[in-house]
C-alpha cells in the first residue's frame, strides 16, 4: 500500500499539474470521437499478443460488435448474450465475476480508423476519458502506453503521431477488471473489498441495487482522436470572482476573471507564439516561448469584466453562460484551441451560528439548500447527453437547487455538469469513499476488519493522481459548488491532507471542501448517531416539529412508481401488492411487509409503505396499492420540504433528500423511475419546494408563507378555503402578506376550524397566493384526515368529468386546459400522461409543469407539457386518470 507524507506529495504535485492533461467537456479545435465500429473478444478466446492483434492484417472476422463507450456487460447485452439485468430476476442469472474469475470479463477491444499522417509539426493524439480498471494499448503493431494505465478515474492522452500509418490504422486495447472484485454477499458494497481499488463501490451491491456482474469493466467513457499543431493546449482554468452582495437584475459592478492553460510543445525545438483568449468581446494575449519537449502552465493577467451577466442557481435568477475561446497561435497558424462555457459567479460557505451549520451563498446572497442525492444516471454507465439533460431538468422542475453525488459512485461526467450549468443546479461532489466499505462501522458482512478497511484503497498515490485529474476535468463548471472527501467518512490521513491542503488549493482554490458528508464542519451533530437519515417514511408532523441535523445530507424514503412503472420491471406473476404485517403477527426480526421475491430483489423491503397506506383503506389489488402509494409519495416529500423550510435559517441551512433517482430499476428512493417516468414524489416535492409557497403546519394548524427569493414580496394575498367531499366550500381566511427576502412567516392557526370541518369524512384544504393583479402565484391543496386519522371521505368521492381541451403550441409543446364545472366535487389527484396514439404507451421522458393535480369546483387549470418528438412521428394523445378511477382520453389539436 502506498504511503506518502504531505511534504512528499508537495514534491510531486508540480509534476501532476503539468502531466495530467486530456480532453474534457471542452470543445477542441480538431477532434472526433471513436464511438462506433468497435469489435471485441474475450481474452480467453484470443491467443495472439497485442502487437499482432493491432496489425490490420490480423483477422477479426469472428469477433463480435462492441459498445464503446461501454462495458463488457453492455456489449454482452447488445449481442443478446445476457438478458436485461434490469428486469425481474434476470440479473440473478448472469454470471458474477467473483465466481467466474477476472479472465471471464477481460476483453480485447479493436477499432480500425483512418487518420492521415500529419505534415510539418502536426501532432495526433489518442485520448481516453475513462477505462475500468486497467489496460494496455496497441496501435499498428506497437505498444502505446509505456507506463501502466490503471484506475477508473484517470484520463490519458497519448501522442500517436509516429505510430500512424498510411491507410487503415488498427487500435487494440485489452481491458482488465478491477484487481479485487469483491464478494457480492449482500452487504453494502458486498464484503467491502471492492474499495481496495480506485473505482465505484456500488458495483458489488448495495441496499438499493444488485451487483453489476462485470463490475463495469470496459472502455466506459469516450475515446477521441485529436489533431494539433506543434503545441497542444490542455486543461484551461477559468476562475470568476464576484465581490460584494449582488442582485439578480440591474447593472452590475465588474467581476474579475482569472484564466490559465497548460501548453505542451511536442517538438525538438523551441516554439514561440501567442496564447489568446476572448470573452464578451474582450481579447487577452500573452506571448509565450516553450522549450523543446516541455510543458508549462501559463497564467494571464486578471480581466475586469464590466457589467457581467451573472450565473444564479435555479429559482433565484438566470443561468447566464459566456463562451470563452482560448487558443495558441504560432504565426498565423492556430496550433490548438478550446472553448470553455463560463458562468460568472462566486460561491461562499460561511458558518451560521444560529443553526450550527454551513450556509451557502452565491454572489453574496444566501441560498437555502434544497437538494437531492444522486448515484449516477445508469449503473451500467450508459451515459448520454440527452439522458443527463432530462434528469437534471427533472431536478430543476422539482424546484431543487443542488445535487449531491454520492461517494460510492464517480466524479460525474462533463455532460452532467453541462446540464447542471444550464438548469442552475449546484453540485456537491464526493470523492470515492463510503463509511460502509471504508471502515467507519463494525460490519459482519465485511471480510476485513475496520483498521484494514480504514486504509483502503490499496494505492493511495493512484487515488490522489485520479483526484487531481478529475478536479481539472470539471473545475470550470459554475454549477460545481462543494468538494467532499467521502460519504460519511474521511479518506485516510495521507490522502486527506494532501487533497485538502495541496491539490485542491493548487488546482481549484475557489470551493468549500468538507472532509466527509456528515461532518460537524458542515452540520454540527448534537443529537448523536451518524449525523444523517432517517431513511423510512415519517409522520408528516415529524418534519415540522422534530429538530434534526441542521444541514442533513441524507434524509428520505419511498418512491415506488405507479402501476405502469411497476409493470415495466416485473413479470406478470410478480405483479402482486405487498401486504402489511402487524407487529404482533411478525416473525422475530421479520419484515413488516410480505412482498413478492422480485419486489425484494428490486430493493422494496426495508423502506416500503408498511402501514402508511392503510389510512386510505387496505389495497384491494396492485393497481389500488400503486394509486394509494402515490398519495403517500406526494404527501411525504411535500411535507419533508415544507417542514424543513418552516425552520429556514432558524434550525436549518439546507436539506438533501436520499435520494431522488435510481441508476437501475430499484423500488426505493426515486422521484422518477429508471425509464424517466415521474411519480407523485416529484410533484409533491415540486409543490413543497416552490420559491414562494403557502403551507399548513399539521401540528398546530398554523398557515405559513415562505419566500425563497432575494426580493421582498409585497401585497401578496393568502386565501384559505375548505372543501368537503361534495364540493361545498367554506371560506377560512383571506389576508394580505408582506414577505422579506429569503424569509419564513407564520400567519395564523386555523387548526380548530379545519379539524371541525374534517371530523366526519375528512376535507380538502386549499391555500392560494395571489398577486395584486389576482394572478395565481401558488396553489397548494391538502387532503385532511377525519377525526380517526382515516381518509374515509376519499373512498366516497363522486366521479368528475373535466371539460378538457388540448392544443399544440409548437412541435414538442402542448397546452392542456381542464375545467371543473361549478357545484361539482373536487376533481382529485389527476394523473395526465402523454401517450403514443397507436400503442397507447407513455412517451418518455415528458416534462409536465404539474401532475397529480386537483381541480376545485368552478376552477380551470392549464398544464404545459414539453417533450422531444421523434422526427416524422404522429401527434400523440393524452390520457387522464383521477383518484376515483375515471379515465378520459384527450385529443390534441394541431
Amino acid at each position: 500500500m502506498f504511503k506518502t507524507s504531505s511534504f512528499q506529495w508537495l514534491k510531486t504535485l508540480c509534476c501532476l499539474l503539468l502531466l495530467l492533461s486530456a480532453a474534457g467537456h471542452l470543445s477542441a479545435q480538431d477532434q472526433y470521437e471513436l464511438n462506433s465500429g468497435w469489435l471485441c473478444k474475450p481474452v480467453t478466446q484470443v491467443r495472439a499478443q497485442g502487437t499482432e492483434i493491432s496489425n490490420y492484417s490480423f483477422s477479426t472476422a469472428d469477433w463480435k460488435k462492441a459498445i464503446v463507450p461501454g462495458t463488457v456487460l453492455t456489449t454482452m447485452l447488445a449481442n443478446k448474450e445476457v438478458p436485461d439485468p434490469y428486469f425481474g430476476m434476470n440479473n440473478a442469472h448472469i454470471k458474477d465475476i467473483y465466481e467466474t474469475g477476472r479472465d471471464f470479463y477481460t476483453y480485447w477491444f479493436v477499432k480500425d480508423f483512418k487518420e492521415a499522417i500529419p505534415s510539418a509539426d502536426g501532432q495526433v493524439w489518442l485520448k481516453f476519458r475513462g477505462i475500468n480498471y486497467s489496460c494496455d494499448i496497441f496501435l499498428n503493431g506497437k505498444k502505446v502506453n509505456t507506463a501502466p494505465f490503471k484506475g477508473m478515474y484517470l484520463r490519458k492522452s497519448y501522442n500517436i503521431t509516429k505510430l500512424l500509418i498510411k491507410g487503415t490504422n488498427r487500435l487494440a486495447v485489452i481491458v482488465h477488471p478491477p484487481d479485487v472484485v469483491g464478494n457480492p454477499n449482500g452487504g453494502q458494497g458486498g464484503d467491502g473489498t471492492i474499495a481496495r481499488g480506485v473505482s465505484s463501490q456500488y458495483t458489488a451491491g448495495w441496499d438499493w441495487i444488485r451487483p453489476i456482474r462485470d463490475r463495469n469493466t470496459g472502455i466506459w467513457d469516450k475515446v477521441y482522436i485529436e489533431r494539433t499543431g506543434a503545441v497542444s493546449l490542455d486543461n484551461p482554468h477559468v476562475i470568476t470572482l464576484v465581490p460584494g452582495k449582488r442582485l439578480t437584475s440591474g447593472p452590475q459592478a465588474p467581476a474579475i476573471i482569472k484564466v490559465s492553460a497548460e501548453l505542451k510543445n511536442s517538438t525538438a525545438k523551441a516554439v514561440t507564439g501567442s496564447l489568446v483568449y476572448t470573452l464578451d468581446g474582450q481579447k487577452m494575449v500573452k506571448v509565450v516561448t516553450l522549450m523543446p519537449n516541455s510543458t508549462a502552465e501559463i497564467k494571464f493577467a486578471d480581466l475586469s469584466l464590466k457589467n457581467p451577466k451573472l450565473w444564479w442557481p435555479s429559482g433565484y435568477g438566470q443561468q447566464n453562460l459566456y463562451p470563452l475561446h482560448v487558443s495558441f497561435v504560432k504565426g498565423t497558424v492556430v496550433c490548438d484551441s478550446q472553448t470553455v462555457s463560463v458562468g460568472v459567479r462566486e460561491i461562499q460557505a460561511t458558518w451560521n451560528s444560529t443553526t450550527s451549520s454551513k450556509q451557502i451563498s452565491v454572489n453574496g446572497q444566501k441560498v437555502f439548500i434544497k437538494g437531492g442525492d444522486w448515484i449516477m444516471s445508469d449503473a451500467m454507465l450508459r451515459f448520454t447527453k440527452e439522458r443527463y439533460d432530462a434528469e437534471i431538468r427533472y431536478h430543476r422542475d422539482m424546484n431543487l437547487n443542488l445535487i449531491r453525488i454520492w461517494g460510492g459512485s464517480l466524479i460525474e461526467r462533463p455532460e452532467f455538469f453541462e446540464a447542471c450549468d444550464k438548469y442552475g443546479i449546484l453540485v456537491f461532489q464526493d470523492f470515492w469513499m463510503s463509511g460502509d466499505c471504508n471502515g467507519r462501522w463494525v460490519d459482519p458482512m465485511k471480510s476485513e476488519d475496520q483498521w484494514t478497511r480504514r486504509q483502503y484503497p490499496d494505492d493511495h498515490h493512484l487515488f490522489l493522481e485520479s483526484a487531481a485529474d478529475m478536479i481539472k476535468m470539471v473545475r470550470n463548471h459554475p454549477s460545481l459548488a462543494i468538494w467532499c472527501g467521502g460519504n460519511e467518512i474521511t479518506p485516510p490521513e495521507d490522502i486527506l491532507v494532501p487533497l485538502r491542503d495541496s491539490i485542491l488549493p493548487a488546482l481549484d482554490g475557489t470551493r468549500w471542501f468538507v472532509e466527509y458528508s456528515n461532518s460537524d464542519d458542515m452540520s454540527k451533530n448534537t443529537l448523536g448517531g451518524n449525523g444523517d437519515g432517517p431513511y423510512g417514511i415519517q409522520d408528516i408532523s415529524t418534519f415540522w416539529n422534530t429538530r434534526t441535523f441542521p444541514f442533513n445530507s441524507e434524509v428520505g424514503s419511498v418512491g415506488v412508481g405507479d402501476l405502469e412503472s411497476i409493470q415495466k420491471i416485473m413479470p406478470a406473476a410478480s405483479q402482486v401488492a405487498p401486504q402489511f404485517i402487524a407487529k404482533d403477527k411478525r416473525e422475530p426480526k421479520g419484515p413488516s411487509e410480505k412482498a413478492d421475491s422480485v419486489w425484494d430483489y428490486h430493493n422494496y423491503l426495508g423502506v416500503g409503505y408498511e402501514d402508511h397506506i392503510l389510512p386510505y383503506g387496505k389495497p384491494t389489488n396492485l393497481a389500488d396499492f400503486a394509486k394509494k402509494a402515490q398519495l403517500v409519495n406526494y404527501n411525504q416529500y411535500r411535507g419533508l420540504m415544507e417542514g424543513f423550510s418552516s425552520h429556514m435559517w432558524d434550525w436549518y441551512t439546507g436539506v438533501i433528500i436520499w435520494k431522488t433517482q435510481n441508476p437501475w430499476t430499484s423500488m426505493r428512493g426515486q422521484m422518477y423511475d429508471y425509464y424517466l417516468d415521474p411519480n407523485a414524489c416529484l410533484f409533491g416535492l415540486r409543490s413543497g419546494s416552490e420559491s414562494l409557497h403557502s403551507m399548513y403546519n399539521p401540528v398546530d394548524g398554523t398557515v405559513m408563507v415562505v419566500n425563497n427569493s432575494f426580493e421582498a414580496k409585497r401585497n401578496i394575498m393568502l386565501v384559505a378555503k375548505s372543501y368537503d367531499m361534495d364540493g361545498k366550500v367554506t371560506d377560512i381566511m383571506q389576508v394580505f402578506c408582506f414577505m422579506d427576502p429569503s424569509s419564513i412567516k407564520k400567519i395564523e392557526s386555523i387548526k380548530k376550524k379545519v379539524d371541525e370541518l374534517s371530523a366526519k369524512k375528512g376535507s380538502f384544504l386549499s391555500l392560494q397566493l395571489l398577486d395584486e393583479h389576482q394572478k395565481l402565484l401558488s396553489n397548494n391543496l391538502y387532503w385532511i384526515a377525519d377525526d380517526k386519522g382515516m381518509y374515509s371521505g376519499l373512498n366516497e368521492l363522486k366521479a368528475v368529468q373535466l371539460n378538457t381541451h388540448a392544443r399544440q403550441l409548437k412541435s414538442g409543446k402542448i397546452e392542456v386546459t381542464l375545467a371543473n364545472p361549478a357545484n361539482n366535487p373536487v376533481s382529485f389527484f389527476n394523473r395526465i400522461s402523454l401517450v403514443d396514439a397507436g400503442t397507447k404507451q407513455r412517451i418518455l421522458p415528458v416534462f409536465y409543469d404539474d401532475n397529480y393535480f386537483s381541480v376545485l369546483p368552478g376552477a380551470e387549470k392549464k398544464i404545459i407539457i414539453d417533450y422531444n418528438p421523434e422526427k416524422g412521428a404522429a401527434i400523440p394523445m393524452l390520457t387522464l386518470t383521477n383518484y376515483t378511477g375515471d379515465n378520459q382520453t384527450i385529443q390534441i389539436n394541431p
